[in-house]
């Protein structure tokens, strides 16, 4: 396997980078930020989204770093952790040059995904980004979370203005668009997606369940025994129902997944995982490629 402790020269920060092991000159790859929820680290999420398994096959570069805010506990900050990422950002288009970064995909969990709709307000990341997956850290439309994800701790307050809990804001930028979570974490999924209306796309047409028989490689231990079905068991095989948006303009991927008697912190298993990389790698990208031409 082709890992390294890539180090972001600005900060001293590492961060997981992970390439095929075959990976030639010039080749085009598909560039994943693998990006944490709040309490976790890029280990946890290496194992949670093992984009890694996928590298060879679907010629993938996936950076994956650790928040530095660890009190009061480890979550993302934009003061102390924004500039990390653009430069992790830099680091892996000047690495691999951005003419073969056929496309970049912002991924990211829980308070990672988040994270992720905080930067794709920025400038920066408005130019580079060609697609977000939540994992379950906010979907763009309306969607409810049930007060069984609240056990044990107090519902958010939200600013006035903001989104509801689980709710993205909107971002204004050109990309696709995949929400996966939980069927526990959700009170039901909407029919229909703003995103997916933004780009003339047809209704929600419902494909062939992915089924698997080999569990995710990671759950949340700490709550073993103390958790709920909203916030995740442990790691077992399952179903995912997937949903897509055709006809996408552009040709933009647009797709809602729902892993069937899942919560939050489950790992994502082999086959559904496959079929989220199918998704990123099918979707259009450019945006790199468009930087350079421009610089």
């Amino acid at each position: 396997m082709s890992s390294t402790a890539a180090v972001d020269e600005a900060t001293g920060r590492k961060f997981y980078l992970d390439d095929p092991d075959d990976l030639r000159p010039g080749e085009p790859v598909t560039f994943i930020l693998n990006i944490h929820g709040g309490g976790s680290v890029g280990a946890w999420q290496r194992a949670y989204f093992p984009a890694v398994d996928f590298k060879e096959s679907h010629r993938l570069v996936i950076a994956t770093p650790s928040a530095a805010t660890k009190e009061p506990m480890r979550r993302w900050v934009a003061e102390a952790d924004d500039e990390h990422l653009k430069n992790i950002v830099n680091f892996v288009f000047e690495k691999y040059g951005p003419a073969n970064i056929r496309a970049f995909w912002l991924v990211g969990h829980s308070q990672g995904g988040m994270t992720s709709n905080r930067l794709l307000q920025q400038d920066f990341f408005q130019q580079r980004v060609d697609g977000w997956l939540s994992l379950s850290g906010g979907r763009i439309g309306p969607i409810e979370l049930p007060e069984s994800f609240f056990a044990g701790r107090a519902r958010p307050v939200m600013p006035e203005g903001s989104p509801r809990p689980g709710q993205a804001i909107t971002p204004d930028v050109e990309m696709s668009f995949i929400f996966a979570v939980g069927e526990n974490e959700m009170v039901a999924l909407p029919e229909a997606s703003p995103w997916a209306e933004k780009y003339g796309a047809g209704p929600k047409q419902r494909l062939a369940d992915v089924v698997d028989t080999e569990p995710g490689q990671i759950y949340d231990k700490l709550r073993e025994g103390n958790s709920t079905a909203a916030w995740g068991l442990a790691a077992r095989p399952g179903t995912a129902q997937v949903y897509v948006y055709p006809n996408a303009r552009d040709g933009r991927v647009i797709a809602d997944v729902v892993r069937l008697d899942k919560g939050h912190t489950e790992g994502l298993e082999p086959n559904i995982m496959r079929t989220l990389v199918e998704m990123l790698v099918s979707a259009p990208g450019g945006k790199a490629k468009a930087l350079l031409a421009k610089a």
